[in-house]
């Protein structure tokens, strides 16, 4: 079964994606910040993560570095999930590694449609 990691500081968002992926057939985990995800790819990579940038202790854009730079993880999806959503932000969070890039608020079809897409280039 497909392993999604979920990192976000708002436990209602990380509530509300889960359930959407959870719907969608896929095993989900959750982590409320940078560091904690960190240890969780390291001890157990999942097969994507979708990431917020603004979190305490380590930021989404530093999770995406390195996953992306990380020999086992370099393959692992990553869509970022923020509410930055200047054209810079969208910028800044592809040259850091990321997939895909939603911002939200987001339609809950493209955030599963988005997942789907990226596990099935794997």
């Amino acid at each position: 079964m497909t392993t999604v990691l979920i990192v976000d500081d708002s436990s209602t968002l990380r509530e509300m994606i889960s359930g959407l992926l959870i719907k969608a057939g896929m095993t989900v985990l959750e982590a409320e910040d940078g560091e904690k995800a960190k240890n969780m790819i390291t001890s157990r990579p999942p097969d994507l993560v979708v990431l917020d940038i603004v979190m305490p202790n380590m930021n989404g854009y530093e999770l995406c570095r390195w996953v992306k730079n990380n020999g086992p993880t370099k393959d692992v999806p990553v869509v970022i999930c923020s509410s930055k959503n200047e054209e810079f932000d969208r910028y800044w969070g592809m040259k850091q590694g990321a997939d895909a890039y939603i911002a939200k608020p987001f339609r809950p079809a493209e955030m599963v449609e988005t997942v789907k897409h990226l596990l099935r280039g794997r």
